[in-house]
This record gives structure tokens, C-alpha cells and sequence, in this order.
């Protein structure tokens, strides 16, 4: 039997004339003629080298050869007609797979929107690469993910951004310190503290430097830390003061207190970013409608500031 002889055409053609038993009704169901019909199955039976119906009294009988090639076609079709379920459940984002990738501060953020989509969507694969900005720049570069979340987006032609929360920053100092009651604290009073920052590029520290140079203003001690936990953690025993996103505080720890700087006021804002130079997954484009609608639901409504309307609508645009 040469398979590149059969075609899904003729096993539709020969699965319902077994199904009806009637070459006449056959053809009526597919809109063709009965002498197609028949040169149809004549072109089958030669392929497979075995009778597979015969006419007897006009009346059709099924081969043993044509009853196992039947239940074989009805195995076959029944593999495609749930690949087909398979397409509409992907199209819908309903399955799949959504790679996201976003720098370390995000994470504090972003489980309180995948938890609720995943509940919802269970057969969603959610793979979650973290990094520093360098990092996560890095993935972008290469196009690694579906979805990236910076608090400063690439400025780059094939980067699409939607903003959707604000990130403010805050001085934050251990418990005794002699500011941590004050409350009119300046830029300048902070000065000759020593500050422990992020690596360099880090788009916190790339903020507070900014407003520092800005004012005229330089630190005069700094040590560099590898995260922000590390930097919660030092500044509670007393190793410094620290600049950090508020979404990173846990209300619990009572070993830091935010100072009350009165005269700046540091925030940027978490976008998710897509590289519109490639292919988006349909998981990708459902999380992001899901993430639109339900932003103030999973996330501080003080802080939520939804702009995705518009990435979602360019990305249905580019479809």
C-alpha cells in the first residue's frame, strides 16, 4: 500500500459509504456524483491492494480488510477533530504556553495577576524568568519570552510598552534612626548617610542617581547590593539607608521605617513590554486582555494605572 495515494478526500469518501451503506446518499451528503463516488472507492481499493466493500443484490457489505481500514479512519479523524478542539482552545488562550520574563522587583507584583489567570486557565503553561534589568534586556534582545516587564521599557522600534501600575520609591532607614520620627526630612539631610543601592543599571538606582544629579547633590558612601531583600534586610541592622520600590516592603517587618523626605518624590511605572518584530502566543495576547480587565481587582487600586487598552489594541491591529 503506497500511503502518498491516499488522501483525507477518498477515507471521507469511503468512511461514509460504510456509515450509510449507499453510494446514492453517499453523494448526496457530499455533493458529488455517484460515478465519482464509486471511482472513489475503486481508487482506495486499488491503493490498499484489498477489496473493501462489495455490492451484492445492490445491497453493500463491508470487508474485513474495509471494516479495519474504517475503524483505523475513525482513530485517525478522531485525532484531528481534537486537534481541532486543541486550535480553538489555543486560539482562545485557553492553552499553550506564555513566557514572561521580568526584573527582580516585579516579582513582588506580577504572581498577584498570574495566580488568578492560571485558576482560570490551568492548561496555560506559565514559565516566569527573573533577572536583573541587564538581564532581562538581555532576553529581549535575543527574544527569548513572550511578555517583559520593566519599570523602564527599552526605547527601542520594536518594542511595544503598556503601562499598568505605579512604582513609587522610598527612603527607607532602621527603626533607631535618628530621623525616623522626623517629620521633615530633606534630600540634603540624607546626604552624608551611607545608601545601599542596586547594581549599576538597575532602573531604582538609575532614578535616584538621576534626581541626585538633577539637585547638584553626590553620596558620600554607598555600598552596592544584590537585591532588594539584601538591601531591606542591611538597612534594618543598621548598615545604611536604602532606596527601594514600596511594593517590596512586607507590612509585617517591623525592623525599617519609611522616612518622610518632603522635598522629592521618586516613582516610575511596571509595563509589560512585547517585541512586535515577533511572533506573541495566543496564551500571551489572552493574559494581557485578562490583565486589562482585572488589574484593580488583583492589584492596589491605589496604584494601578491601566493603560494596556492600547498595546492590546495594536496587537490585535497587527493580527
Amino acid at each position: 500500500m503506497d500511503l502518498r495515494h491516499i488522501s483525507f478526500r477518498l477515507l471521507e469518501v469511503f468512511m461514509c459509504v460504510v456509515k450509510t451503506r449507499s453510494i446514492s446518499e453517499t453523494a448526496r451528503q457530499l455533493h458529488l456524483t455517484q460515478p465519482t463516488v464509486s471511482q472513489q472507492i475503486k481508487r482506495l481499493q486499488e491503493t490498499v491492494n484489498e477489496p473493501l466493500i462489495v455490492v451484492n443484490q445492490q445491497r453493500i457489505h463491508i470487508t474485513e480488510a474495509g471494516f479495519a481500514l474504517f475503524q483505523t479512519c475513525q482513530q485517525v479523524f478522531g485525532h484531528f477533530d481534537d486537534y481541532q478542539d486543541y486550535l480553538v482552545e489555543l486560539r482562545g488562550g485557553e492553552r499553550g504556553r506564555c513566557k514572561i520574563a521580568i526584573v527582580n522587583t516585579a516579582q513582588y507584583i506580577l504572581p498577584k495577576l498570574l495566580g488568578p489567570y492560571s485558576n482560570l486557565h490551568p492548561h496555560v503553561e506559565l514559565p516566569l524568568e527573573i533577572g536583573n534589568r541587564a538581564e532581562v534586556l538581555a532576553r529581549f534582545e535575543r527574544g527569548e519570552d513572550d511578555i517583559y516587564v520593566f519599570s523602564h521599557p527599552p526605547s527601542l522600534e520594536h518594542a511595544k510598552a503598556g503601562r499598568f501600575l505605579q512604582n513609587p520609591l522610598v527612603f527607607i532607614a532602621p527603626m533607631n534612626h535618628p530621623l525616623a520620627k522626623s517629620s521633615h526630612v530633606t534630600l540634603h539631610d540624607l546626604m552624608t548617610e551611607r545608601f545601599l543601592l542596586r547594581e549599576p543599571g538597575s532602573a531604582t538606582r538609575m532614578l535616584f542617581e538621576s534626581e541626585l544629579q538633577s539637585r547638584g547633590f553626590v553620596l558620600s558612601d554607598t555600598v552596592q547590593m544584590a537585591s532588594n531583600e539584601a538591601i531591606r534586610v542591611a538597612v534594618g541592622s543598621g548598615m545604611g539607608l536604602g532606596v527601594v520600590s514600596r511594593h517590596v516592603l512586607p507590612a509585617h517587618d517591623k525592623s525599617f521605617c519609611m522616612l518622610n523626605v518632603v522635598d522629592v518624590q521618586l516613582a516610575s511605572h511596571w509595563y509589560f513590554v512585547v517585541r512586535t518584530d515577533r511572533h506573541l502566543s495566543h496564551a500571551a495576547r489572552n493574559f494581557l486582555r485578562f490583565a486589562e480587565l482585572n488589574l484593580e481587582q488583583c492589584l492596589d487600586k491605589e496604584w494601578v494605572t491601566n493603560e494596556l487598552h492600547t498595546l492590546n489594541h495594536s496587537l490585535t491591529m497587527k493580527t
